[in-house]
Order: structure tokens, then sequence, then C-alpha cells
């Protein structure tokens, strides 16, 4: 069992910056994907950005240079920091953690997100 918390969504003006932080619990594989997706009104969700089981980051195009994505291993927390925010950031974003038990063994958790919010 997996518990994933997401704290620091909230309202904010463009141009404006928010720190997002998830700290996962339970049953924590030491070969994970961690990161975090976003779920737009009537959108599908999708890729905001991770650390791969490799150790590499991924971000979505739309977002690089202006989030960074990191982690606090000690913690089990990783982080989204969201600068220059824009009006489309305007999302529930999801935590997200993907243990990687065996080669055939693979479960996947989700947090219960959190809003994120950017007004003109």
């Amino acid at each position: 069992q997996v518990q994933l918390v997401e704290t620091g969504g909230g309202l904010v003006q463009a141009g404006g910056s928010l720190r997002l932080s998830c700290a996962a619990s339970g049953s924590i594989s030491r070969i994970n994907d961690m990161g975090w997706y976003r779920q737009a009104p009537g959108e599908q969700r999708e890729l905001v950005a991770h650390f791969t089981r490799g150790g590499s980051t991924n971000y979505a195009d739309s977002v690089k240079g202006r989030f960074t994505i990191s982690r606090d291993n000690a913690k089990n927390t990783v982080y989204l920091q969201m600068n220059s925010l824009k009006p489309e950031d305007t999302a529930v974003y999801y935590c997200n953690l993907v243990n990687y038990w065996s080669a055939i063994t693979v479960t996947n958790s989700w947090g219960q997100g959190t809003q994120v919010t950017v007004s003109l």
C-alpha cells in the first residue's frame, strides 16, 4: 500500500510561482518512477515532469524552462517548482509513483490531486 500526499496548490496570478510537494509513504520500491501529471477540465491527464527509474528527468514541452522537478530521497518526497505560470497551466496536478518490484510486477499509485489555478 502506497500513500501519496500532495500539498502546495492554490490560486496565483499569471507570471507567479507555486511549489508542489508530494510525500510518499508505505511500500516504496528502490526502483521507481515518480513525478507529476495534470488534468485540465475536459482534457486527458498528461505528464508534466517525472524522474524515471534510470534517474533521468522528463518534462512536457509546454513546461520546459519554467518548471523544475526535484526530490529528497531521504523523505520520499518529490517537488515541482512552477515559475512563470500561465492560465493554461490551470489543472488538477496529480502525484504519481510507479514501483518496479520485478520484471513483471509493477504497481502504479496516484495522489488525490491538488488544484492549481492561474488567473490573468
